[in-house]
């Protein structure tokens, strides 16, 4: 990363375009624009900008190969009237989206701007709108789409196409913000706090995913666009599986729960880095913003693209519980897993939700419930993973797939065996008798039909996870030859069964 104490980078369009396209490979787009506004002050405005940039509008689109990825790239000047967007830019950007939908390439927007050019009031203002829509059916396609916002990133280019990335990205230090500082200030008569409208705090609020200097930007667009525009890769998964369903070594109840809390237990960030390929780790989980833990990334398993999300818990701050900002994390990952047509994987590992008064007033049982909703919903595959801990609504709110795995020690339940034993007996030394009569285990899941698959554990600690894995590469696999009506009426089997009525 860079130095931050050098301020945030300002690389001009043009210089960007050199340091992320293929040598040879950039292939304009943009018709020539020669006319000038019929406003004399406005007009010579334009023309400066003109003379100053060497460009005839704000904003050059056109074609591309990165790291070898073809790719759509609509890119602001900032010296051009500060990056602002009239009827003239709008257009243009419109008609790039609209080409990248129709020759279904992934695009890349670079935005740099200030917002809307006032020189053209509310026409220039509702090109925005113009714009958003021509976003929404390039995604509507399954489409990848891609933000990296460039110091600074402000107004209304922020409020639509600037923060509607599959996944966002910035620049370090960059401003990002709705309302600029230097508006602000002589609006209301105050500076705006400061830290607040930077990269590096929007990605610690999950509002941007990754701040990645411009050196390392082209790796990481080719990155994520092979994983996305690859969803499938033939021959390299399991044609059968190879573990049994059953078989498992039985182990009591609390054995199980006590398994499952130790320190030295892999999370999601191990089993990413052992059993997946090609992994691009977006919001949450990362060390600056680690709270509870949650997740959110793009990866590989035996060849397959996957959105995947999931707690990890060996990253969570002391008391920092799934919340409701948590969840919204995680319907975004379920969000973009229909959007672009790919699998969802969930990851459960959670010890309950957080129980305070900024988790009830923030919506806690109504993210749950919508998380829920949602994961019935998916028309795209799911396979959900109990990897250890499944305490209440925060795993109950991942936990709905066509297919469910669970490793040996793993449980679900209602509450932790304590917060049972607690309810029934008014103590928690009834624990472990409440775990074993409640029928957590993994084992007693999948006698239950809840689970389809157990894992058994043997050997070190993690040991588990290339199994693991390539388990998920087989259910993957099956789940990749059957149709969405076909896996439809399989969930409402699996429903019809859980509830006894099957």
């Amino acid at each position: 990363m860079s130095d931050e104490t050098q301020g945030p980078e300002k690389v001009p369009a043009t210089e960007l375009l050199a340091k992320l396209a293929d040598e040879g490979s950039w292939h304009p787009w943009d018709t020539q624009i020669t006319a000038l506004p019929e406003d004399p002050d406005y007009a010579a405005d334009i023309a400066r900008a003109r003379e100053k940039t060497g460009l005839d509008e704000s904003i050059i689109c056109g074609e591309a190969t990165v790291h070898g990825v073809r790719v759509a790239v609509v890119v602001s000047e900032f010296a051009f009237l500060g990056g602002s967007i009239g009827r003239d830019a709008g257009r243009r950007v419109v008609s790039a989206i609209r080409r990248a939908t129709a020759e279904e390439l992934p695009l890349l927007a670079l935005p740099a701007s200030g917002g809307t050019r006032m020189q053209e009031g509310t026409a220039a203002f509702l090109q925005m709108v113009n714009i958003t829509a021509a976003v929404v059916d390039h995604k509507a396609a399954k489409l990848p789409y891609l933000v990296y916002l460039r110091h600074p990133t402000t107004g209304g280019v922020f409020a639509s196409w600037g923060s509607l990335g599959h996944v966002s990205m910035a620049g370090p230090g960059a401003l990002v913000g709705f309302l600029g500082p230097r508006v602000f200030e002589g609006l209301y008569g105050d500076p705006f706090p400061a830290g607040v409208q930077v990269s590096e705090n929007l990605r610690s609020h999950g509002l941007i995913d990754l701040v990645v200097p411009v050196a390392e930007l082209g790796a990481m667009v080719a990155k994520i666009l092979r994983i996305l525009a690859e969803p499938v890769r033939t021959g390299d998964e399991p044609a059968t599986p190879r573990w049994p369903e059953g078989g498992v070594p039985e182990s009591s109840a609390w054995d199980v729960v006590e398994a499952s809390r130790r320190p030295d237990r892999p999370g999601v960030a191990q089993l990413l880095r052992v059993s997946a390929q090609d992994v691009a780790e977006l919001a949450g989980g990362g060390a600056p913003d680690a709270r509870s833990g949650i997740v959110l990334a793009l990866a590989r398993f035996g060849g397959h693209s996957v959105v995947l999300v999931g707690q990890d818990r060996n990253r969570q701050l002391p008391g920092g519980l799934v919340g409701p900002a948590d969840l919204r994390l995680a319907r975004r990952g379920m969000r973009m897993a229909q959007s672009l047509g790919l699998p969802l994987v969930t990851v459960i590992d959670t010890p309950g939700a957080d129980l305070s008064v900024d988790a009830e007033e923030g919506g806690l049982a109504n993210e749950i419930a919508h998380c829920i909703a949602e994961l019935t919903a998916l028309e795209v595959p799911s396979v959900s993973v109990l990897l250890g801990q499944g305490a209440g609504g925060a795993a109950l709110a991942l936990l709905p797939a066509d297919r469910v795995i669970a490793m040996a020690n793993s449980w679900l339940s209602p509450l932790p065996p304590e917060g049972a034993s607690l309810i029934v007996h008014r103590d928690v030394n009834h624990a472990p008798d409440m775990a074993e009569r409640q029928g957590i285990r993994a084992t007693d899941l999948h006698t239950s039909g809840i689970v389809d698959v157990v894992i058994a554990e043997t050997g070190a600690p993690g040991g588990f996870l290339p199994e693991l894995g390539a388990q998920l590469a087989i259910e993957l696999a099956g789940l990749a030859a059957t149709d969405q009506p076909g896996r439809a009426r399989h969930r409402e089997i699996r429903r019809q069964r859980i509830g006894g009525s099957a």
